[in-house]
């Protein structure tokens, strides 16, 4: 007798054929108990809200060991290259005192340039608005738009000319010490965990194949290789994209006398690193900026920025990044897009080696294991 609160199957009929066969009878009703699995259910519920409060928690100390591991593997093909020569606590120590002097370096020479243009900025802005307010475009929009142009153009120029209303929208002089205070914080963090994992990533990686069984293990470690070292030259090249760029900015930025250059070089830099919408945005950004100087200074800096991004995005970026990741066109978009929705600059800055990662782990584990079925699985008869 088949018990008609079970759902058969074929070896459902084969085991109760054969337990009633020796003598034991029909198997009794499975009676299923509401209050324990509902119990169960809401148990499931709160752990799984527990573990998304404990996330959101650690969400700042999670991106801080993102960051330091993303730049440990950035800076690990330089410890390798070097480790040739010299053992590799050596190596490590000489690829981080490199890039700790190369920090120091820049702002050294950046800062006091700076302190001084930024002072020599605050004193020009008076003179800068008095350009604009009386040169043939101003006067053209003025009489385009009447008094209500030069009402609001006046409003603007009170409260930028007014210091406490730009503190105040850094949310006043606590917040912005607050902000300062976190960002050298987190700057030490990730320096410290950089160093940590820099030092200790063979041996994380080594714990992590102990988790894959002996018979996969070495085809897992060859894949996680392949990845990490994508992750690795991916921050190199686009460390060197964001140089170049800086470089070139200083440069011609100085030349045509724009306000700032070295701050704007900098801005060049740091909007490099962001793939795809980085450098058009701080080349937008740096054009405007150029505009309070002079509108020529602003055409020169617009017309410079449109020709390095044809040489950055048909030169540059194809021959540096081609030997880093090899990412289709389309997948480098949709990730940086989706990295940058997700998780804002650094998710856009981490989206590539993603896409490249799993490109390898598609390449390297899923094609082989479907070229491995030549004829599908055969079917068991009941």
């Amino acid at each position: 007798m088949q018990n008609p609160f079970r759902r058969s199957t074929s070896a459902d009929h084969f085991e109760v054929k054969t337990i009633e066969a020796e003598g034991y009878g029909p198997l009794p009703p499975i009676r299923i108990n509401a209050f324990r699995m509902g119990l169960l259910g809401g148990l499931g519920v709160l752990v799984a809200l527990l573990v998304g409060s404990i996330v959101t928690q650690l969400s700042t100390v999670l991106v801080y060991v993102g960051l330091a591991l993303f730049l440990a593997l950035g800076l690990d093909p330089l410890v390798s290259l070097i480790e040739k020569k010299l053992p590799r606590p050596a190596a490590i120590a000489i690829v981080v005192l490199g890039a700790l002097v190369a920090v120091a370096g820049i702002l050294f020479a950046i800062v006091p340039i700076l302190v001084k243009q930024t002072s020599n900025l605050v004193e020009d802005i008076p003179g800068y608005v008095d350009d604009i307010l009386a040169s043939e475009w101003y006067n053209n929009l003025e009489n385009m738009f009447g008094d209500g142009f030069q009402d609001a153009v006046n409003g603007a120029l009170s409260f930028i000319q007014d210091p406490a209303n730009l503190l105040s929208i850094g949310g006043g002089i606590v917040a912005v010490g607050a902000g300062v205070a976190t960002g050298i914080t987190a700057v030490t963090i990730v320096t410290i965990l950089t160093l940590y994992f820099l030092g200790s990533l063979r041996s994380m990686k080594r714990a992590l194949y102990r988790f894959v069984p002996a018979y996969r293990r070495q085809a897992f470690a060859d894949v996680t290789d392949q990845v990490t070292g994508a992750v690795g030259r991916y921050v190199m090249g686009q460390v060197s994209l964001a140089l170049v760029n800086g470089v070139l900015s200083f440069v011609f930025l100085t030349i045509i006398q724009a306000p700032l250059p070295a701050l704007l070089a900098l801005l060049a830099f740091i909007g490099s690193l962001i793939p795809l919408v980085g450098t058009l945005s701080a080349s937008i950004i740096i054009t405007a900026l150029c505009f309070f100087n002079s509108p020529q200074t602003a055409l020169w800096a617009g017309i410079y920025y449109l020709i390095y991004m044809q040489v950055e995005a048909y030169i540059l970026s194809p021959r540096i990044m081609n030997r880093a990741v090899s990412v289709p066109g389309a997948v480098v978009v949709i990730a940086a897009v989706a990295g940058g929705a997700l998780g804002g600059v650094l998710g856009a800055l981490v989206a590539i080696p993603i896409a490249a990662s799993v490109i390898i782990i598609i390449q390297k584990v899923v094609f082989p294991g479907q070229d491995a079925k030549k004829a599908p699985a055969p079917v068991v008869a009941s």
